[in-house]
């Protein structure tokens, strides 16, 4: 019995020193790892740098917009008929009162034609009657009879000449005509519309701004808009109408500005961007909008720190610091606190930094910004 147990311990053992001899081999390797993790330096990150700028801006509000016509109308007929004539052609400009259709007219003017006759005799009826002489020939009844008669026939004439007057349908104002909707013998019902009327020079730009900005937006500030079918155009205008409300599901108002439009490129429906601009300037801490890491938790940038003696004079550090933003104008945006006038500010590859992480600067590759960025289109 002890002679069949000698080898099973001695497996035991065998297995057991196996055992230690790995974990001691893997431990000695974890022990490693652990010692170069804690004397591992990253290599420096190399990043682009700029500073922050005090300038001196106009105050802007900026929003989208859409045009709107000073006048605008699709032009229809009041009354049913046959298109007769057309007078227009699509995209042409028409001044006031210009002909633009008219609709058959033969039967009206068959009914004016009889209108007129019966008025005729009406008129002469009572003329005749007025001066009869006064011994009671003819009673005072039948010369108010005569006269009403009289009456009536004139408004006769004058239902018929305004039922052929709707008939021809003319220009209501100044402004370019659309693309025409009807032909000539097609038969047209009340309400039936027959070209668009737009009066575009000048042109109202409508936008809403929030709540915040009604103190800052009065009648008469100057306005420019931009749209993308013209992007190396900008049209001036003013501040027309400020709304007497203010929406109480979005808790913005609307404002409508006068833009003038001399050559009519700006077309009623377009969008385009607005720029309301305030007399008074503001003193500003500006940055690269490159610069900026946005977060939900809060928008912050990297600053560099000034290399100590003991380090590479080529080498930074950088700081991670909390900003609160304003406007953005181009590529610089607004710093409104976190900042201050002297701070140099990581301006491309923040993304790749961490606090106090080491840099070199190769502003070289650094590029522009500016206010008004014009890149070329390729």
């Amino acid at each position: 019995m002890k002679n069949q147990k000698k080898p099973v311990l001695l497996a035991l053992g065998t297995v057991l020193l196996v055992v230690l001899v790995l974990g001691g081999i893997k431990g000695a390797q974890i022990a490693s790892m652990i010692e170069a993790g804690e004397s591992f330096v990253a290599p420096a990150q190399a990043v682009t740098a700029a500073e922050v700028q005090a300038v001196q801006w106009r105050s802007e509000l900026t929003a989208v917009g859409t045009l709107v016509a000073v006048q605008g109308v699709t032009v229809s007929t009041e009354v049913p008929g046959t298109v007769r004539e057309l007078a227009f052609e699509s995209g042409h400009t028409a001044k006031k009162g210009d002909l633009l259709l008219r609709l058959d007219t033969s039967v009206e003017r068959a009914q004016l034609a009889s209108a007129v006759a019966s008025a005729r005799l009406a008129k002469a009826e009572l003329q005749r009657r007025k001066n009869l002489p006064p011994a009671g020939a003819v009673s005072q009844a039948e010369v108010d009879a005569t006269a009403a008669e009289s009456t009536r026939a004139a408004a006769d004439v004058a239902n018929v000449q305004a039922i052929i007057a709707k008939k021809t349908i003319r220009a209501p104002f100044s402004g370019r005509l659309g693309i025409r909707r009807v032909n000539l013998g097609e038969v047209l019902q009340p309400g039936a519309p027959i070209v668009s009327l737009q009066s575009a020079d000048p042109i109202y730009a409508e936008f809403s701004l929030p709540q915040q900005a009604l103190s800052q937006v009065t009648t008469g500030d100057p306005v420019s808009v931009r749209t993308d079918a013209y992007p190396s155009k900008t049209w001036e205008g003013s501040i027309d109408v400020v709304d007497a409300e203010v929406d109480v599901s979005t808790r913005n108002f609307k404002v409508r500005a006068l833009i003038e439009n001399p050559g009519g490129e700006l077309r009623p429906g377009m969008f385009v961007d607005v720029v309301v601009r305030r007399p008074e300037t503001r003193e500003l801490l500006v940055v690269p909008s490159s610069s900026v890491l946005f977060a939900p938790y809060g928008d912050s940038v990297y600053v560099l720190q000034e290399p100590t003696p003991d380090t590479d004079p080529q080498q930074y550090t950088v700081e991670q610091r909390f900003v609160r933003l304003g406007e953005r104008r181009g590529d610089l945006v607004a710093v409104s606190s976190g900042l201050g006038p002297d701070d140099l500010v990581v301006s491309t590859g923040a993304f790749k930094l961490q606090n106090g992480m080491a840099v070199t600067l190769r502003d070289d590759l650094a590029p522009e910004a500016r206010t008004n960025p014009s890149p070329p289109n390729e």
